[in-house]
């Protein structure tokens, strides 16, 4: 809307894509490329995650509020967030070295093979997708739980890609529709519609830079697909991994790790509990604070961020006092689903 209040077209210009579309100053970016049928990598939609997020070559846009997910050094960078950002000119768009998808997303029954508890409040889901034919997917992408009226669940997969069944790890939420009645409810050989594989969350093997992880909760697992696949490999960078929760018992994957660390040379593992007991000798507070004070410059690394998006907007601010750059720092914001059927995220 310009000064009149008059709204105003503004054309958007996909430099990979080589397509163009229309976006009024009324409507967000992202909200006009639907409009349109154009297809930009997105997510939440509520600005959490940053899976939206775009290089602005050519052009100005504005907020009606500053989204999460995008921080102050980002914008002053030229960074943009489409799902919230309204177009002030004429756009040009990059969308910033996008990860291809191994195979396009499809919906498909899947069969419970295992559900049981990791930790309190965390359950783990087996599905099978098919006996006969291993499905692929990039480590570090998530599936949809679809359940009719009521919308859907995401869940990222923390299992290693080409096996028969993809494992989730799901933390249970009060007042949540499905980690509540549904998931209880939930016995081998019992069905579940999903759609899979989606998320542009990965591995950059293009870097070859040294890589921090740092997940909080369940943001963990994405990341231990991506390292499953990653340390074999013999082709592996340094790794070192921080994985933040509130007591023991909340690093439900904390002898895996262990174990890993002891297996391969480049991989590091530390433990962070913000909630610790007298007798925890680790690591105490929140997880990129932990980063910080073992890395006094993050200048050369990647940064790969798992976890709530308050952990990953406050880890995007302290990286970035410590050299870190936007252009190798890859977040996956988890947001919480109840009751409600069109709440988004996960």
């Amino acid at each position: 809307m310009n000064e009149e209040g008059v709204i105003v077209n503004h054309r958007v210009t996909w430099i990979e894509a080589d397509c163009s579309f229309d976006a009024s100053s009324g409507e967000t970016v992202l909200d006009a490329a639907l409009r349109a049928g154009v297809r930009l990598p997105s997510e939440c939609a509520f600005g959490g995650c940053g899976t939206c997020r775009v290089k602005l070559l050519d052009g100005r846009v504005q907020y009606d509020e500053p989204p999460l997910a995008l921080s102050p050094d980002e914008a002053a960078a030229g960074y943009a967030l489409m799902c919230q950002a309204k177009a002030l000119a004429d756009l040009r768009i990059s969308t910033d070295r996008p990860l291809p998808a191994p195979v396009a997303p499809e919906r498909r029954r899947a069969t419970v093979v295992a559900s049981g508890p990791l930790c309190n409040d965390v359950q783990r889901l087996v599905l099978s997708l098919d006996r006969e034919t291993p499905f692929a997917f990039r480590p570090g992408q998530y599936l949809n739980v679809l359940l009719g009226d009521a919308g859907a669940r995401s869940f990222s997969m923390a299992s290693l890609p080409g096996e028969t069944s993809v494992e989730l790890h799901i933390r249970r939420i009060d007042g949540g529709y499905f980690t509540g009645a549904l998931l209880d409810a939930l016995r081998p050989g019992d069905a579940l519609d999903v759609e899979l594989p989606l998320g542009g969350f990965g591995y950059h093997e293009e870097d070859y830079r040294p890589i921090v992880m740092a997940a909080t909760g369940t943001g963990i697992a994405p990341l231990r697909s991506m390292l499953a696949a990653l340390l074999p490999s013999g082709d592996c960078p340094p790794v070192a991994l921080y994985w933040g929760g509130r007591t023991c018992a909340d690093l439900y994957l904390h002898d895996e790790f262990v174990a890993w660390s002891a297996q391969y040379a480049d991989f590091s593992y530390t433990p962070v509990l913000s909630r610790a007991g007298d007798e925890w000798d680790g690591a105490r507070g929140y997880v990129q604070h932990a980063v910080a004070a073992d890395h006094d410059d993050l200048s050369e690394h990647a940064l790969y961020l798992c976890g709530s998006p308050d952990m990953i907007a406050d880890a995007k601010r302290v990286f970035a006092r410590h050299g870190a750059s936007v252009r190798y720092l890859y977040a996956d914001g988890f947001t919480f689903q109840r009751a409600t059927p069109l709440e988004a995220g996960r």
